[in-house]
Protein backbone atom coordinates (compact mmCIF):
# COMPACT_ATOMS: atom_id res chain seq x y z
CA UNK A 1 0.00 0.00 0.00
CA UNK A 2 2.76 2.43 0.96
CA UNK A 3 4.70 1.73 -2.23
CA UNK A 4 1.57 2.50 -4.30
CA UNK A 5 1.02 5.81 -2.50
CA UNK A 6 4.56 7.17 -3.02
CA UNK A 7 4.12 8.15 -6.71
CA UNK A 8 0.86 9.95 -5.84
CA UNK A 9 2.53 11.81 -2.95
CA UNK A 10 5.46 12.75 -5.18
CA UNK A 11 3.06 14.22 -7.77
CA UNK A 12 1.29 16.20 -5.03
CA UNK A 13 4.65 17.52 -3.84
CA UNK A 14 5.62 18.62 -7.33
CA UNK A 15 2.26 20.34 -7.90
CA UNK A 16 2.59 22.38 -4.72
CA UNK A 17 6.26 23.14 -5.32
CA UNK A 18 6.25 23.37 -9.11
CA UNK A 19 7.90 26.79 -8.99
CA UNK A 20 10.85 25.52 -6.92
CA UNK A 21 13.71 23.16 -7.59
CA UNK A 22 13.22 20.52 -4.91
CA UNK A 23 16.73 19.14 -4.59
CA UNK A 24 15.82 16.57 -1.95
CA UNK A 25 13.45 14.89 -4.42
CA UNK A 26 16.26 14.53 -6.98
CA UNK A 27 19.06 12.76 -5.05
CA UNK A 28 22.40 12.07 -6.73
CA UNK A 29 24.04 10.10 -3.93
CA UNK A 30 23.18 7.00 -1.92
CA UNK A 31 22.81 8.93 1.36
CA UNK A 32 20.40 11.48 -0.14
CA UNK A 33 18.47 8.69 -1.93
CA UNK A 34 17.97 6.89 1.38
CA UNK A 35 16.82 10.14 3.02
CA UNK A 36 14.28 10.71 0.24
CA UNK A 37 12.93 7.18 0.72
CA UNK A 38 12.52 7.78 4.48
CA UNK A 39 10.78 11.12 3.88
CA UNK A 40 8.25 9.68 1.42
CA UNK A 41 7.64 6.61 3.57
CA UNK A 42 6.99 8.79 6.63
CA UNK A 43 4.69 11.03 4.61
CA UNK A 44 2.74 8.03 3.33
CA UNK A 45 2.31 6.69 6.87
CA UNK A 46 1.14 10.04 8.23
CA UNK A 47 -1.24 10.46 5.28
CA UNK A 48 -3.13 7.37 6.45
CA UNK A 49 -4.47 9.62 9.23
CA UNK A 50 -4.25 13.08 7.71
CA UNK A 51 -6.10 12.43 4.44
CA UNK A 52 -9.16 10.68 6.01
CA UNK A 53 -9.39 13.40 8.68
CA UNK A 54 -9.43 16.16 6.04
CA UNK A 55 -12.03 14.29 3.96
CA UNK A 56 -14.22 13.62 7.02
CA UNK A 57 -14.02 17.27 8.10
CA UNK A 58 -15.63 18.36 4.82
CA UNK A 59 -17.97 15.37 4.78
CA UNK A 60 -19.34 16.11 8.26
CA UNK A 61 -19.80 19.79 7.44
CA UNK A 62 -21.79 18.82 4.35
CA UNK A 63 -23.70 16.00 6.01
CA UNK A 64 -24.82 18.02 9.03
CA UNK A 65 -25.40 21.33 7.32
CA UNK A 66 -28.49 23.30 8.38
CA UNK A 67 -30.40 22.59 5.20
CA UNK A 68 -30.08 18.78 5.40
CA UNK A 69 -33.23 17.65 7.23
CA UNK A 70 -32.41 13.97 6.66
CA UNK A 71 -29.33 14.02 8.94
CA UNK A 72 -30.03 12.23 12.22
CA UNK A 73 -29.71 14.49 15.27
CA UNK A 74 -28.23 12.68 18.31
CA UNK A 75 -27.54 15.26 21.02
CA UNK A 76 -26.98 12.62 23.73
CA UNK A 77 -24.53 10.44 21.77
CA UNK A 78 -21.12 10.38 23.48
CA UNK A 79 -19.30 7.07 22.97
CA UNK A 80 -18.50 4.37 20.45
CA UNK A 81 -16.12 1.56 21.41
CA UNK A 82 -15.43 0.74 17.75
CA UNK A 83 -14.51 4.35 16.90
CA UNK A 84 -12.37 4.66 20.04
CA UNK A 85 -10.41 1.54 19.02
CA UNK A 86 -9.90 2.89 15.49
CA UNK A 87 -8.75 6.40 16.33
CA UNK A 88 -6.43 5.27 19.10
CA UNK A 89 -4.99 2.04 17.68
CA UNK A 90 -4.22 3.29 14.16
CA UNK A 91 -2.17 6.35 15.29
CA UNK A 92 -0.37 4.23 17.90
CA UNK A 93 0.64 1.65 15.28
CA UNK A 94 1.83 4.38 12.92
CA UNK A 95 3.86 6.04 15.70
CA UNK A 96 5.50 2.69 16.51
CA UNK A 97 6.40 2.17 12.84
CA UNK A 98 7.75 5.74 12.53
CA UNK A 99 9.75 5.24 15.72
CA UNK A 100 11.30 2.07 14.32
CA UNK A 101 12.15 3.80 11.03
CA UNK A 102 13.66 6.75 12.89
CA UNK A 103 15.74 4.52 15.16
CA UNK A 104 17.15 2.29 12.43
CA UNK A 105 17.76 5.09 9.91
CA UNK A 106 19.47 7.26 12.53
CA UNK A 107 22.01 4.51 13.13
CA UNK A 108 22.35 3.64 9.44
CA UNK A 109 22.70 7.24 8.23
CA UNK A 110 24.87 8.56 11.06
CA UNK A 111 26.83 11.41 9.35
CA UNK A 112 29.94 10.38 11.30
CA UNK A 113 29.71 6.80 10.02
CA UNK A 114 32.16 5.92 7.25
CA UNK A 115 30.57 4.89 3.95
CA UNK A 116 31.02 1.24 3.04
CA UNK A 117 33.09 1.63 -0.11
CA UNK A 118 36.49 0.14 -1.06
CA UNK A 119 37.76 3.46 -2.41
CA UNK A 120 39.90 5.62 -0.11
CA UNK A 121 37.86 8.63 1.11
CA UNK A 122 38.74 12.16 0.05
CA UNK A 123 39.26 14.25 3.20
CA UNK A 124 38.20 17.90 3.11
CA UNK A 125 38.32 20.40 5.97
CA UNK A 126 35.54 22.98 5.97
CA UNK A 127 35.53 26.32 7.80
CA UNK A 128 32.40 28.45 7.87
CA UNK A 129 33.39 32.11 7.54
CA UNK A 130 31.31 35.27 7.26
CA UNK A 131 29.84 34.78 4.66
CA UNK A 132 31.72 32.22 2.67
CA UNK A 133 32.90 28.61 2.83
CA UNK A 134 36.58 27.72 2.98
CA UNK A 135 37.56 24.22 1.84
CA UNK A 136 41.02 22.85 2.66
CA UNK A 137 42.38 19.65 1.11
CA UNK A 138 45.02 18.48 3.62
CA UNK A 139 46.39 15.68 1.42
CA UNK A 140 46.61 17.85 -1.70
CA UNK A 141 47.75 20.95 0.28
CA UNK A 142 45.34 23.21 -1.59
CA UNK A 143 42.33 25.30 -0.60
CA UNK A 144 39.29 26.87 -2.26
CA UNK A 145 36.55 29.33 -1.39
CA UNK A 146 32.90 28.62 -2.25
CA UNK A 147 33.82 25.69 -4.49
CA UNK A 148 34.50 22.04 -3.72
CA UNK A 149 35.29 19.22 -6.12
CA UNK A 150 35.63 15.48 -5.62
CA UNK A 151 35.55 12.27 -7.70
CA UNK A 152 32.30 10.44 -8.35
CA UNK A 153 31.72 7.10 -6.55
CA UNK A 154 34.42 7.97 -4.01
CA UNK A 155 33.48 8.61 -0.35
CA UNK A 156 34.02 12.19 0.83
CA UNK A 157 34.73 12.89 4.49
CA UNK A 158 34.16 16.47 5.59
CA UNK A 159 35.59 17.83 8.85
CA UNK A 160 33.62 20.95 9.67
CA UNK A 161 34.09 23.89 12.04
CA UNK A 162 33.24 27.61 12.10
CA UNK A 163 34.99 30.93 12.54
CA UNK A 164 32.32 32.98 14.30
CA UNK A 165 28.55 32.31 14.33
CA UNK A 166 27.19 28.77 14.28
CA UNK A 167 26.18 27.68 10.80
CA UNK A 168 24.89 24.60 9.02
CA UNK A 169 26.46 22.85 6.03
CA UNK A 170 24.41 21.03 3.40
CA UNK A 171 24.52 19.72 -0.15
CA UNK A 172 20.84 18.64 -0.45
CA UNK A 173 21.25 16.31 -3.42
CA UNK A 174 24.04 14.38 -1.70
CA UNK A 175 23.32 14.37 2.06
CA UNK A 176 21.56 16.03 4.96
CA UNK A 177 22.77 19.06 6.88
CA UNK A 178 25.17 19.21 9.80
CA UNK A 179 26.12 22.12 12.01
CA UNK A 180 29.39 24.05 11.90
CA UNK A 181 30.32 25.44 15.34
CA UNK A 182 33.24 27.50 16.57
CA UNK A 183 35.60 25.59 18.84
CA UNK A 184 34.07 22.27 17.79
CA UNK A 185 34.37 19.77 14.96
CA UNK A 186 31.56 17.92 13.25
CA UNK A 187 31.83 15.35 10.47
CA UNK A 188 29.85 14.50 7.39
CA UNK A 189 30.37 11.49 5.14
CA UNK A 190 28.74 11.44 1.70
CA UNK A 191 29.18 10.07 -1.78
CA UNK A 192 28.10 11.25 -5.24
CA UNK A 193 26.93 8.47 -7.53
CA UNK A 194 26.44 10.66 -10.60
CA UNK A 195 28.62 13.20 -12.36
CA UNK A 196 27.27 16.69 -11.96
CA UNK A 197 27.28 20.12 -10.37
CA UNK A 198 25.32 20.49 -7.14
CA UNK A 199 24.40 23.50 -5.03
CA UNK A 200 25.57 23.76 -1.44
CA UNK A 201 24.02 26.02 1.17
CA UNK A 202 24.42 27.60 4.56
CA UNK A 203 21.13 26.62 6.17
CA UNK A 204 21.43 28.52 9.44
CA UNK A 205 20.72 32.25 9.71
CA UNK A 206 24.02 34.02 10.49
CA UNK A 207 23.57 37.66 9.50
CA UNK A 208 23.45 40.06 6.57
CA UNK A 209 25.31 37.90 4.07
CA UNK A 210 23.56 34.65 4.94
CA UNK A 211 21.34 34.50 1.84
CA UNK A 212 24.35 34.64 -0.50
CA UNK A 213 26.43 32.11 1.44
CA UNK A 214 26.27 29.38 -1.18
CA UNK A 215 28.88 27.17 -2.77
CA UNK A 216 29.22 24.85 -5.74
CA UNK A 217 29.98 21.15 -5.35
CA UNK A 218 31.12 19.27 -8.44
CA UNK A 219 31.44 15.51 -8.83
CA UNK A 220 33.87 14.56 -11.60
CA UNK A 221 35.83 11.58 -12.81
CA UNK A 222 39.07 10.70 -11.05
CA UNK A 223 41.10 11.95 -14.03
CA UNK A 224 39.25 15.28 -14.09
CA UNK A 225 39.70 15.67 -10.35
CA UNK A 226 43.46 15.12 -10.63
CA UNK A 227 43.61 17.65 -13.46
CA UNK A 228 41.65 20.15 -11.37
CA UNK A 229 44.09 19.72 -8.47
CA UNK A 230 46.95 20.55 -10.84
CA UNK A 231 45.04 23.64 -11.99
CA UNK A 232 44.57 24.82 -8.40
CA UNK A 233 48.27 24.24 -7.66
CA UNK A 234 49.10 26.70 -10.44
CA UNK A 235 47.27 29.52 -8.65
CA UNK A 236 49.49 32.43 -7.53
CA UNK A 237 47.63 32.71 -4.20
CA UNK A 238 48.70 30.91 -1.03
CA UNK A 239 46.65 30.39 2.11
CA UNK A 240 49.10 31.18 4.88
CA UNK A 241 47.94 31.88 8.42
CA UNK A 242 48.28 35.61 7.81
CA UNK A 243 46.18 35.33 4.63
CA UNK A 244 43.60 33.29 6.51
CA UNK A 245 43.30 35.88 9.30
CA UNK A 246 42.70 38.60 6.72
CA UNK A 247 40.15 36.41 4.95
CA UNK A 248 38.31 35.70 8.21
CA UNK A 249 37.96 39.44 8.90
CA UNK A 250 36.27 40.17 5.57
CA UNK A 251 32.52 40.19 6.24
CA UNK A 252 31.25 39.64 2.71
CA UNK A 253 30.33 37.05 0.14
CA UNK A 254 33.53 36.02 -1.63
CA UNK A 255 34.00 34.97 -5.25
CA UNK A 256 35.32 31.49 -5.98
CA UNK A 257 39.06 31.48 -5.28
CA UNK A 258 41.88 28.94 -5.48
CA UNK A 259 44.95 28.64 -3.25
CA UNK A 260 47.91 26.62 -4.49
CA UNK A 261 49.19 26.17 -0.94
CA UNK A 262 47.36 25.83 2.36
CA UNK A 263 49.22 25.85 5.69
CA UNK A 264 48.73 22.49 7.38
CA UNK A 265 47.68 23.95 10.75
CA UNK A 266 45.03 26.46 9.64
CA UNK A 267 42.06 24.22 10.37
CA UNK A 268 43.37 23.16 13.79
CA UNK A 269 44.19 26.73 14.83
CA UNK A 270 40.82 28.01 13.64
CA UNK A 271 39.07 25.38 15.73
CA UNK A 272 41.29 25.30 18.82
CA UNK A 273 41.82 29.02 19.37
CA UNK A 274 38.34 29.33 20.89
CA UNK A 275 39.26 26.65 23.40
CA UNK A 276 42.27 28.59 24.70
CA UNK A 277 42.16 31.11 27.57
CA UNK A 278 41.33 34.57 26.23
CA UNK A 279 44.84 36.13 26.71
CA UNK A 280 46.47 33.26 24.81
CA UNK A 281 44.36 33.51 21.67
CA UNK A 282 46.16 36.50 20.26
CA UNK A 283 49.53 34.98 21.14
CA UNK A 284 48.64 31.80 19.29
CA UNK A 285 47.61 33.73 16.18
CA UNK A 286 50.73 35.92 16.28
CA UNK A 287 52.89 32.84 16.75
CA UNK A 288 51.41 31.24 13.65
CA UNK A 289 51.80 34.47 11.69
CA UNK A 290 55.49 34.59 12.63
CA UNK A 291 55.81 30.94 11.66
CA UNK A 292 54.32 31.64 8.22
CA UNK A 293 56.51 34.72 7.78
CA UNK A 294 59.61 32.65 8.59
CA UNK A 295 58.64 30.01 6.05
CA UNK A 296 58.11 32.61 3.35
CA UNK A 297 61.44 34.28 4.20
CA UNK A 298 63.28 30.98 3.93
Amino acid sequence: MLSKMRPVLLIVFMLFLSGCKVAMLDPKGSIAADEKHIMLTSLALMSIIVIPVIILAFLFAWRYREGNTKAEYLPNWSHSTLLEVIWWSVPCVIIIILGYITWTSTLRLDPYKAINNPAKPIEIQVISLEWKWLFIYPEQHIATINYVEFPVDVPVRFYITAEGPMNSFQIPQLAGQIYAMAGMQTKLNLIANELGIYQGYATNLTGNGFSDMKFTARATSRAEFNQWVKQVKSSPHQLTMNAYNQLAQQKDNHAVSYYSFAASDIYEVAMMKYMMPMPNRGEAILSNRSHDAGKKHV
